[in-house]
């Protein structure tokens, strides 16, 4: 190597070594951005969050699927108790096209539930896409939440509150007719503004 060296000119030892210095240092950024560039992929949320501590109960944890003008749509595993802001944050966000004013942020969530987060542009947008994340679950919705819902008030609000305490959960949107007060008629008003 050192015969090398010396047959070659100063001069041209000093370019191979910063060119061979440049490769190196284009590669590495090259491997670096990959990496970083690269978004979890929304799938591995749904893989077990681990065992924890030996006695430790794992926290209640619902499935919701995330839709329309966000980053990564996807289907994700969020705590129980989670907003429609968490699930869009999860999603990484809402994309500029967003039309973010249409979706409740603040509604809670319900396992099994769709978030729409509707597109500026994209015909109904206004009305339809983001109204299935502001639906009201049944499984958690308050007297508050219910008496918000057309054709319901606070006592028939109530009713369907008591209802679920003591006979629980609604499996469908056609359990209400069980709850005093709520018929057919009301039952196909609510359809599409609340999940089981």
């Amino acid at each position: 190597m050192d015969d090398m060296l010396e047959v070659l000119p100063r001069r041209q030892t000093a370019i191979l070594l910063a060119a061979a210095l440049l490769v190196l240092a284009l590669v590495g950024k090259r491997l670096a951005s990959q990496g970083s560039a690269r978004a979890p992929a929304p799938a591995a949320t749904l893989a077990p969050t681990g065992s924890g501590a030996a006695g430790a109960a794992p926290a209640p944890r619902i499935v919701v699927d995330v839709v329309g003008a966000v980053r990564r749509a996807g289907v994700y595993r969020l705590p129980d108790g989670s907003r429609v802001l968490d699930a869009v944050r999860r999603a990484g966000g809402p994309t500029r096209r967003a039309q973010i004013a249409l979706v409740n942020l603040a509604a809670p969530l319900a396992d099994g539930q769709q978030v729409v987060v509707p597109a500026r542009g994209v015909p109904g947008a206004a009305g339809g896409a983001g109204a299935a994340a502001a639906k009201v679950s049944l499984a958690s919705a308050t007297v508050d939440d219910l008496d918000a819902l057309p054709g319901i008030g606070p006592v028939t609000a109530q009713k369907i509150v008591d209802w679920r305490q003591g006979h629980g959960p609604f499996r469908s949107v056609e359990d209400l007719d069980a709850v005093p007060g709520v018929g057919p008629a009301r039952i196909e008003q609510l359809r599409d503004l609340v999940t089981p």
